[in-house]
């Protein structure tokens, strides 16, 4: 149900919104150091009100605000972290590098954090003027990009007590983040050898550098017998110089493997494990296994995906100027058509006609139709292990020109534009209107809780993060 007091309130917040926003953007900060952003929103929210608690889980920049008292307790995500190398000069029409900075907002998170700070402040505000019980949290998500701040969030017992949970992120289409995704696991394998002259002496070496390449060899031979949802990809990160005439003493690869379960995952790695071991075996190499992080499937939850999808077709999306249309189109102009439904095609998640008709806008100015059921989308993201301690559901709506995809630089480049700032403002309203659905009508999150027991009973949460692992950006 659409709330005419949040309405209001963040309408009235508009301004703020865009400040804060366009602040992050200005200000790109990678994983695990995005010291301004978190110290912009801890700011904003202390002055709102909230109860601050900074540094939690170990993270420096990791952070909860809770406001109210009591139960339920709704959690929104927020996330601000930026991406290295993706420097671009804001609404440039061709890959530009910005020389003020390093990195960029490709994922759009400057706008996920803020359209959550909005979302917060909408909730406080029905807190108050209906006199209700209850408690809104914003948790300050670090490092979702490559760093899977979330986990170590879930694995500290972060999110214990919360009763479900909503977040966002930024798009070029407005609809349900519905569907599960793939668990992963992030394993750097260390062989260690003996270096000789690879002329000379060549039987005296031990190369680290065949150990490698054997298993990498072995693991593809293992992809016929993995689920075929299965996803092992790897990057050779030291190949142990660059000499040819010397044998390779030290030698490294980094794996992602994924699953949809994460038993099965687990399994994998096992088995993946004994391939680095063979291979070290054949080599008469010694192998050291760093695994870095572990990240839970997402479980989709339908009674909250409901919740949301009645007020994405309750509340009439923003409408949109001549210059903005213009806007969109200059960017939309920039992208190959094979990218413009890329994300589309990869998510399943509606029949591809449905986006196909709409080829020709500039603007994705509709709300996607709701999955006939849950789909598997072949990405992985550290909300997966929120999803497994509470309820959890997302949307996305449009902030980019039609086709914009993530991590590229023309979503830099559209960062502080007025389409991002009105899909910021319409994720606000859509998630503060649908937490205040739940504060009205508990037995909404009943119900969903009890669909998260159906779909866990057969294996309750376990966090994948191992508990020797600590944050960390700088990644061999």
């Amino acid at each position: 149900m659409i709330y005419e007091e949040i309405i209001a309130e963040l309408d009235k917040r508009k301004a703020l919104l865009e400040e804060v926003s366009n602040y992050i953007w200005d200000n790109p900060e990678i994983a695990f150091h995005e010291v301004k952003a978190a110290e912009k929103l801890c700011g904003i929210l202390e002055q709102e009100g909230f109860e601050i608690e900074k540094g939690i889980a170990g993270m420096d920049t990791a952070f909860k605000a809770a406001f109210g008292q009591g139960k339920p307790v709704i959690g929104i995500l927020g996330e601000y972290d930026a991406l290295d190398g993706m420097s671009q000069v804001q609404d440039a029409l061709e890959k530009q590098i910005d020389s003020t900075k390093q990195y960029g907002h490709g994922c759009g998170h400057h706008a996920l954090g803020t359209g959550s700070l909005g979302a917060v402040i909408g909730i406080k505000k029905f807190l108050q003027e209906r006199h209700l019980e209850g408690t809104v949290i914003y948790f300050g998500c670090p490092a979702e990009e490559g760093g899977s701040g979330k986990c170590f969030m879930a694995r500290a017992g972060v999110f214990a007590g919360v009763d479900a949970a909503l977040s966002w992120h930024p798009c070029d289409t407005t609809g349900l983040f519905s569907g599960r995704t793939l668990a992963v696991i992030g394993v750097t394998y260390r062989f260690k050898g003996k270096s000789a002259h690879a002329a000379g002496m060549p039987h005296i070496g031990r190369s680290a550098l065949d150990a490698v390449e054997l298993m990498n060899v072995a693991v593809n031979f293992l992809r016929e017998h993995v689920p075929q949802e299965t996803r092992m990809h790897y990057s050779i990160t030291n190949a142990g110089g660059k000499s040819p005439n010397v044998v390779q003493a030290d030698a490294s690869v980094f794996y992602y493997l994924r699953s949809p379960e994460p038993d099965s995952l687990l399994d994998i790695y096992n088995r993946v494990c004994k391939i680095a071991e063979g291979a070290a075996l054949m080599t008469e190499t010694q192998v050291e296994v760093d695994y870095h992080k572990g990240v839970s499937s997402l479980l989709p939850n339908s009674v909250l995906d409901s919740a949301l999808f009645e007020n994405l077709q309750a509340l009439p999306l923003t409408g949109y100027s001549e210059e903005e249309y213009g806007y969109a189109a200059r960017f939309k102009s920039t992208i190959e058509d094979q990218q413009q439904t890329l994300e589309e095609l990869m998510s399943g998640a509606v029949d591809v006609n449905e986006i196909l008709k709409h080829k020709e806008d500039d603007i994705y100015a509709f709300v996607k139709p709701r999955p006939a059921k849950d789909c598997l989308l072949f990405g992985s993201t550290d909300v997966g292990d929120v999803s497994r301690i509470c309820p959890t559901s997302q949307i996305h709506t449009a902030t980019w020109a039609a086709g914009t995809q993530m991590h590229t630089w023309q979503a830099v480049a559209q960062g502080k534009s007025s389409l991002m700032h009105k899909g910021i403002l319409y994720a606000s309203k859509i998630l503060a209107c649908t937490a205040a659905d739940m504060f009205l009508h508990p037995e909404l999150i009943s119900s969903a809780k009890t669909e998260l027991e159906l779909k866990s009973s057969k294996q309750k949460y376990v966090s994948l993060m191992p508990e020797d692992a600590k944050p960390q950006i700088d990644r061999e």
